[in-house]
């Protein structure tokens, strides 16, 4: 039998959020049995809660934001993930503003923060979300995924931007793959030419060169990549070999399909708990992502 697990203590992080650019300190707490994950905007009151669940996704434009009465959080994928991908079932999260800070762009500074320390075991069994029949969701962009019964939970992931530089990826996650090291040190990702389209319109204010790996498709001039190194203030950038600008070494070769299996874990937390379940992912993203853990919210509630 596996047994509910919490913190053994808290942690806080502190920095900016990637859309908003605000800076926001965030303490992730221990919690009682069957809390499940649950966010308090404590720049709002005690009682400003958004418990982690899928129908309280209220935006999914490039990160997944969850609402609940005056209370909103964003981009809440990544502490989601890590928190599933270290076998959390119960915590608090005090956050006292609207977005959750970006750090380096994966999970690993959560990782790094709470791994070595282990974690509480309660006196009370997992309770794992178990369907009785699959559960498909696609899109008009060519995005799937589907959950199916299984004793075991599986997830895989397959991306194609139709890039040249990226080319198809796949990424796993299942029992024999060690999340802490292999998805959750995997980094968000951007290309070059949506960078200033995504300023433009109030999005990535928080993103530096720092917290993304930035993939050139399209040949750019030195003049463009000069503008991206002053609204980033770093020194100049250059476009390496590979197709990839020259602020961040991938850590995998197929470091962003990972990311995306990083974010997919995340988003189908909102689930309710842990899936015990075959979840296949092609082409994948947030709001794919909250619209299938809808879809098992909604089945588990006429079952």
């Amino acid at each position: 039998m596996q047994f509910q697990h919490t913190l053994r203590k808290s942690y806080s992080f502190e920095g900016k959020g990637l859309h908003t650019g605000r800076v926001a300190k965030m303490t992730v707490n221990p919690a009682p049995v069957d809390t499940g994950i649950v966010f308090r905007r404590t720049d709002i009151g005690e009682n400003a809660l958004v418990e982690a669940l899928a129908e309280n996704v209220s935006n999914t434009a490039r990160s997944t934001t969850i609402s609940k009465g005056e209370a909103s959080v964003a981009t809440i994928e990544h502490i989601l993930s890590a928190l599933t991908g270290m076998g959390v079932d119960n915590a608090v999260i005090d956050i006292d503003n609207v977005e959750v800070p970006i750090l380096d762009g994966s999970a690993k500074p959560y990782i790094d923060a709470i791994w070595s320390d282990g974690f509480e075991q309660q006196d009370a069994p997992r309770k794992y979300i178990e369907i009785s029949e699959p559960v498909t969701v696609t899109n008009e962009k060519g995005s799937s995924i589907r959950i199916e019964p299984a004793e075991e939970f599986s997830y895989s992931i397959g991306i194609d931007f139709n890039s040249k530089v990226l080319g198809i990826q796949e990424a796993k996650w299942d029992s024999s793959v060690v999340y802490p090291e292999e998805i959750g040190t995997c980094r968000t990702f951007v290309f070059f030419h949506e960078i200033e389209f995504l300023f433009n319109n109030g999005l990535v204010k928080g993103g530096d060169v720092e917290n993304a790996i930035v993939i050139v498709e399209h040949p750019v001039t030195d003049e463009q990549v000069d503008r991206m190194s002053k609204l980033f203030n770093v020194p100049a950038l250059k476009v390496r070999e590979d197709g990839y600008l020259s602020n961040l070494r991938l850590r995998f070769p197929n470091e962003c399909s990972r990311h995306k299996l990083l974010d997919l874990i995340g988003d189908l937390r909102l689930c309710g708990g842990f899936l015990k379940a075959k979840v296949t992912a092609e082409k994948a993203g947030h709001g794919i992502n909250t619209t299938a853990a809808k879809a098992v919210r909604q089945m588990l509630s006429l079952a």
